[in-house]
């Protein structure tokens, strides 16, 4: 039987990033997202429905969210779901808490530090890669090629 696992939000921090490093070194990053969804009742309402989300990044890319994200801060992340289970040390009972580890993150908005400072620009970030760049700027789409449409 096939499975997939793969999460896409895009949402606001509810806390500043909490780094922490494992015995042997490597970054640990936790953060909380709060997703909005906003959906019209069958009698015309507009109503808002808010998730709250746990994130754990890891290595450079727990680094990196330290480092350039705050409370409050928009992002985007991309990765998997995981399901961690422990048992309570006050009750002794079996808990269990479903969070999404992060795969590939994306800073939006603008850059923190300058004020008045709205370059717009995205840096995104993956966990196999060092460092990356912004991503270049859009031109005008040109017009598409015969050959391309694949219909």
């Amino acid at each position: 039987m096939a499975s997939f696992n793969k999460v896409i939000l895009l949402g606001n921090l509810t806390r500043d990033p909490e780094v922490r490093y494992t015995p042997k070194g490597s970054a640990v990053c936790d953060l909380g997202m709060a997703v909005n969804r906003v959906y019209t009742t069958d009698s015309g309402e507009k109503r808002e429905e808010v998730t709250f989300v746990d994130v754990v990044l890891w290595a450079r890319l727990a680094e990196i969210a330290g480092e350039y994200l705050k409370k409050g801060r928009p992002v985007f992340i991309e990765g998997r779901l995981q399901m961690d289970t422990w048992d309570d040390k006050q009750t002794g009972q079996k808990r269990t808490k479903l969070r999404v580890v992060g795969e590939s993150m994306q800073l939006l908005g603008s850059r923190p530090g300058g004020a008045g400072e709205t370059t717009g620009e995205d840096r995104q970030t993956s966990a196999g890669s060092k460092t990356s760049a912004p991503p270049p700027k859009a031109s005008a789409p040109a017009e598409p090629d015969d050959d391309e449409i694949p219909f």
